[in-house]
């Protein structure tokens, strides 16, 4: 077996470097040693999501933001965050949508955005920092819920 997929080479309890697998516990693939018929269990060998980025997904999710605009947004598949809205059971409020608009920006964008007073004061603006650019998400005053 592949020791890249399993990160063990050998029986824990035999040192028998012939196993299969024996099913999952609690997520965690189970083996049996084939020489001395010991069960044991390796976790899997799986990409982890950092917390901030389901969060904002979700936040996001629940200003309006279609599945592929996160995509886009955060780099992340719009599977993994249509599993996160059913994982964690959020539906949308009922009504009308927010009338969300995104930018992404680099920091000096953004410095001349946030200075002019005529566009923080013609809408409700929220700034995050997504892998080292600036989402901008403008929320339309007249459909926004304060």
């Amino acid at each position: 077996m592949s020791t890249a997929y399993l990160m063990i080479d050998k029986c824990p309890k035999c040192a028998g470097e012939t196993f299969s697998k024996a099913g999952l516990i609690a997520d965690k693939q189970r083996f049996k040693c084939k020489d001395c018929g010991y069960h044991f269990t390796v976790g899997k060998d799986g990409k982890s999501i950092d917390p901030q980025i389901v969060k904002r997904a979700l936040q996001l999710y629940l200003e309006g933001m279609s599945y592929r605009e996160i995509e886009t947004v955060l780099g992340v598949s719009h599977v993994s965050v249509m599993n996160w809205v059913k994982k964690h059971n959020i539906t949308r409020p009922e009504g009308e949508p927010a009338g969300t608009k995104h930018q992404l920006l680099p920091h000096e964008k953004l410095v001349e955005l946030i200075t002019d007073e005529e566009f923080l004061n013609a809408s409700n603006v929220l700034i995050s920092n997504v892998n080292g650019r600036y989402m901008v998400l403008t929320f339309n005053p007249a459909t926004a819920n304060v």
